[in-house]
Formats: structure tokens, sequence, C-alpha cells
């Protein structure tokens, strides 16, 4: 059970064996082909019948562009599987759960082949998905259409619900897909609460290309920060992979603009900012600014003398003051066994990741029958579950709840500095304005 702020009781088993049995080697990937597990973490197929084993297909990005979303995932899976390999127990029923990975290769094609191959090959009951429109999205497509309850996360809510057909004003034509996540608007309450802190002339430069969540960024955020008095310089949208950003770069220069935000992909971020040091534009920049890339360690550290005071937006971090249901496990916990287990640092990604399972768990328990698809599709209507990430409480009403089929998250900003220690940088928290339980660790400093 999870009191108010999220902290949870156990479940009768204690920390250590709980990541003991994860199994997560020294790499972190000790779970190999489809993330099958070692055998205590595997159902008992062979002696109990699909009818007492609900299966759940997780999708990520393991490979390709956006695979540092994924980094963590065969960690969160092994806690997953060691939280769920004594069963699920639903209205008196006993059932063994299985969880079966595949990778999307961060590719919206392949995305929407596993699901598929999830949907008709292994028959699953529910489906996960996190990390990007082009992950996500096609899964949830895929779900929809075969009437396969889908929960997923980290595709900002407006790419995910607008981005798949739905309308402005009209009935949510989603009846089996849903998702938690942060909008544009969160990013925008981030910004204008962690901006101040650095004084600028408020010329804000952006690089938003033409997939997703560039679009959404250019709907959302440009306006939210017009209106809060901030002169948005849009050179247009990009091709994702471009290699050459000089037009870009040459709008930031001649517009002054001291404010650098984007929300490409990692790797046409990097050679953005390579271009733009050659240029000469970072020696202008006092905040700059990233989504969908700066979250992770890898992503920043890449970058070498250039990744230093780099700000971005965190939707999960180990200062979070919640645990994970599931698993019993608070978010220190889990940045820190990542850690020992991996000897890698933290990302944000471990608890937004986990939190699928926290979901998973809640709404076969809510259904009272996990292998009734339609009941398991109306549970999630109602649900209400603390996960890593905070609360989530779909049916709500209110600004967290905009959609039947959504829970807004909060974005909280933050800035990679260099810290003493075992790791170089680090990703401390500068403003809470979209959750206030969230404790602040420093304040923003300019970038140059």
């Amino acid at each position: 059970m999870a009191d108010e702020t999220g902290r949870t009781e156990g479940r009768g088993i204690s920390r250590r064996e709980l990541l003991k049995r994860a199994g997560v080697g020294a790499g972190g990937l000790a779970l190999s082909g489809s993330l099958a597990g070692p055998a205590w973490a595997r159902p008992l197929g062979s002696t109990r019948s699909a009818a007492n084993t609900v299966k759940l297909g997780f999708v990520s990005p393991l490979t390709g562009p956006a695979a540092g979303f994924g980094e963590g995932d065969p960690y969160c899976i092994g806690l997953a599987k060691a939280a769920f390999a004594k069963g699920v127990t639903v209205a008196g029923q006993k059932y063994d759960v299985e969880i079966v990975s595949k990778d999307s290769q961060s590719t919206p094609s392949r995305a929407a082949q596993v699901a598929n191959d999830l949907i008709h090959g292994e028959n699953v009951d529910i489906i996960l998905a996190t990390s990007t429109p082009e992950v996500v999205n096609p899964v949830a497509d895929a779900a929809e259409a075969n009437q396969v309850p889908s929960i997923s996360t980290i595709d900002p809510w407006q790419s995910w619900y607008f981005g798949r057909g739905a309308k402005p004003g009209k009935p949510s034509p989603f009846k089996y897909s849903f998702v938690y996540c942060f909008g544009g608007e969160d990013f925008g309450i981030a910004y204008t609460s962690m901006w101040p802190q650095v004084k600028t002339n408020k010329h804000v430069g952006v690089m938003w290309p033409n997939d997703a969540d560039g679009n959404a960024f250019r709907e959302n955020l440009g306006p939210a920060l017009e209106k809060a008095g901030y002169k948005v310089f849009d050179p247009g949208a990009y091709q994702d992979g471009t290699t050459d950003f000089t037009k870009l770069i040459s709008v930031y220069k001649k517009n002054n603009c001291e404010i650098f935000q984007c929300a490409p992909i990692p790797p046409d971020f990097t050679t953005l900012w390579r271009q733009a040091a050659q240029q000469g534009y970072t020696k202008i920049v006092k905040i700059a600014q990233l989504a969908k890339t700066g979250l992770f360690p890898s992503q920043v550290q890449i970058l070498g003398k250039l990744g230093p005071n780099l700000a971005s937006g965190a939707y999960w971090t180990p200062h979070f003051p919640y645990s994970s249901p599931l698993t019993g496990l608070s978010s220190k916990q889990i940045g820190d066994g990542y850690t020992k287990k991996t000897g890698r640092q933290w990302n944000q990604q471990l608890g937004a990741s986990l939190s699928l399972f926290d979901v998973a768990d809640a709404v076969m328990k809510a259904s009272g029958d996990p292998k009734d698809k339609s009941k398991v599709a109306n549970a999630m209507f109602h649900l209400k579950v603390t996960t890593p990430l905070g609360p989530l409480h779909w049916g709500a009403g209110g600004a967290r709840n905009p959609v039947p089929n959504v829970v807004r998250t909060p974005i909280i900003g933050g800035q990679w500095r260099k810290v003493a220690g075992k790791f170089p940088l680090d990703f401390l928290l500068v403003e809470h304005a979209d959750d206030p339980h969230v404790p602040i660790q420093t304040k923003l400093r300019p970038y140059s």
C-alpha cells in the first residue's frame, strides 16, 4: 500500500532479495533475447494453462537514435519480474505474470511490427510502451485496432492524443489505449519558473523538427512562452537526421537569442551544438534548455566541455518523494540499485519504465479479471495509483486529466552540473512549480 507521499510498505520481500532476484549483471544486460529472465522469473507455462497466465508486452527503444531511453529497461524489467515472481491474485484467483519485451529500434515501422507480434504471436493481455511518439504511437494504434489494452508513458500527451487523430473538443476516439505523460504546458510551467533565475534578453531560439514532438512544441510551447513575455525565433521545421544546421544557427545569432530551447532526436542536437560552438553561438547562450535529448548522462557526456550547465527537464529523478508500490522501492533505492548493479549513473527513464509495471499491477487488480480485455480497459478509465513519477488518477477531471485517456504528469526543471564523485556530472533540480512536493536542490546557473 502507498501512503499519501507515495512511500510504500513491503510486499513480503526484502529490497536485497528483490535486487538479487532481478538478475541484472554488471553491464545491465543479463536479460538476453526477449529479456525472458532467469528460470525463477518465468511463468509456469508448462504446468499452468494460458487462462492462468497474464502476459504483459513491453516495447521500448533499446537500439537506434532513441536508445538512451532504453538503457535501464533490462534492469527495470528484472525488478518487475522479481516482484511478479509469485504471481498476482485478483478477485481470489491467482495468475502467473509473464513479461515479453521487444525492441522498437527507435523507428515507427519497427514499433508497429513488434506490437503486432505481441498481439498476434504472443497473445499478450496488456501492452506497455514507453519513450517518444516514434515508439509509443504505433504501439498504441496497433493495440487500439485490435482491442488490446495499452498503457504508455514518456510521449507528450498532445503528441499521443492529437498525433493519433483525436480532435480538440470532440469525444475521445480511444477505448483501449491510455497514456500518462507531461504535455507542452508542463514545459512552459517549468521554463517560466526556472529561466527568471538567470538574467536574459528573453529572446528564445528554438530547434523544433518536423515530427510529432516538434510539432507539438510548436503548437503548445511557443504560444505559452510568447504569452509569458518571451520572444520566440523559430527558423522552421527541419527533417530528423539533418547534418548541417547553419541556417538555424544563423537565425539564433542574428536575433541574439540568449535562450536556446530544443526538442530533437539526440544525435541531431549533438550535431547542432558542436556546429553552434564552431560558429560562436554557444558563447552567446545564457540558458541552453533541452527536451527529448540531454535527459541522460550519456547524452550530455558525449559533448565533453560543451555539456556542463546544459538545462533540461525531469519527469523523474532519485530525488522524487515517491515509490514503486509493486516493488516497494523508493525513488532513491531505484537509482542507487541501478548504479550498484550496473556501474552506471542513474537516468530518469528508470522511474518511468518501472512505473508502467506499477500501473499494470494496479489495473489487473482493479479489473476483477485481468484476462478480460474489456474489463481491463474499463478499469483504466477510473484507475488511481501512485508511482515513482507521482500520483496518477484517470477520470479525475481537471488540469491533470484533460481527456479521459490521459493523465498529465509534471516536468521539474534542472541542470547538469560538474560534481565531485564517481560521475563527472549530475542533474540537479532548480525549480518545482509543476509539483511542489519534489525538493529543489540548487539554483540555475548561466550556461556561458
